[in-house]
């Protein structure tokens, strides 16, 4: 683990540095976040905040994986070597939903709305990669179709023609909830940081390599983000981020042949997800809302919770699931 040690802290770094020097770019570009009307009012004095700071992400990602690649192809080990080899997909799949989410974003700052791409072209994005990443792993890194049943700890085998779609599915379901999340100051950062630092310890527990070594990338990354995210944030991530982590979650759960642990240790972003689903349905039919905002952060920001307790409580039961998830398997 002393590589993966060595890359979290470079990542970090990376992260912190990058930020500095981007954040205030930003800012002259006068790339500021747009707020929704129909949101929260506390939201409006956040207009013009730096927002696409995913992009901090993206270039810290693209980096240290070039870095960590070459260190572990140049080894003369086999599985260090292969374990370098690995990671491309995961990288590129990674940085690929994070393009689509920075022509999204750049959509709503050159518009000045917040509609940005029309959700047909930026499904049929997140729809390629998706794709593009489940032939690759299944085609061509031959890592098989079988996927692990958590608490009942066995295995079933699904068909290619049955997996490739259900992997599409959670890709593009996973990209959603993270997008849905990313609502309030250091929300999605927080939650997601700690959802792949548990993909990374089952990673070292299952012994796959490429997986810690992504993973220890993504830790770095995000938490020296997290240090402009926090609020009163200094920069928000866009869908550049929130579309980026969605994948790389996915992305670690399906190479883990673990996606049907997403449910359990993403929970926070499942229940955001199914808020806004539930209000919408409920409304169409009744004309009343269940809950006062969603996604349901904005339920409890308008019920007179501040953003660092709603982050915090957020953050804890999210950690509390990921122990769930670790004991499920």
């Amino acid at each position: 683990m002393e590589f993966q040690t060595k890359i979290i802290i470079f990542s970090i770094i990376a992260s912190f540095i990058l930020s500095t020097f981007i954040i205030p770019i930003l800012k002259r570009l006068k790339i500021g976040q747009l707020e929704r009307r129909e949101g929260p009012k506390s939201h409006l004095k956040k207009q013009g905040t730096p927002t696409m700071g995913g992009i901090i992400m993206i270039i810290t990602i693209l980096l240290v994986g070039i870095f960590a690649f070459l260190t572990c192809y140049k080894s003369e080990d086999e599985l260090e070597k292969q374990a370098g080899i690995n990671l491309i997909p995961l990288i590129v799949s990674t940085i690929g939903f994070g393009i689509i989410g920075l022509i999204d974003d750049l959509k709503k700052l050159i518009g000045k709305n917040t509609e940005g791409l029309k959700p047909a072209y930026k499904m049929l994005g997140l729809l390629i990669v998706s794709v593009g990443f489940s032939l690759y792993i299944t085609q061509f890194l031959k890592i098989g179709t079988d996927i692990y049943i958590p608490f009942f700890k066995t295995s079933i085998v699904l068909p290619i023609w049955i997996y490739i779609p259900f992997s599409v599915l959670v890709m593009l379901a996973s990209t959603n909830a993270v997008n849905l999340t990313d609502g309030i100051d250091g929300l999605a950062t927080s939650i997601i940081t700690i959802i792949i630092t548990c993909l990374t310890v089952i990673g070292f527990i299952y012994g796959s390599k490429e997986i810690t070594i992504f993973g220890s990338i993504l830790i770095g990354t995000c938490l020296g983000f997290l240090l402009f995210n926090l609020h009163p944030a200094k920069v928000m991530m866009g869908d550049t981020g929130s579309l980026l982590l969605g994948g790389a979650i996915s992305a670690m759960a399906l190479y883990l042949k673990m996606p049907l642990l997403l449910p359990i240790i993403a929970l926070i972003p499942v229940v955001e997800t199914l808020s806004v689903m539930i209000q919408v349905k409920h409304f169409k039919k009744t004309g009343k809302r269940i809950f006062k905002m969603t996604p349901i952060h904005h339920h409890f920001e308008l019920s007179g919770w501040n953003e660092n307790k709603i982050v915090s409580i957020f953050s804890f039961v999210t950690l509390i699931c990921c122990v769930i998830g670790l004991a499920s398997i």
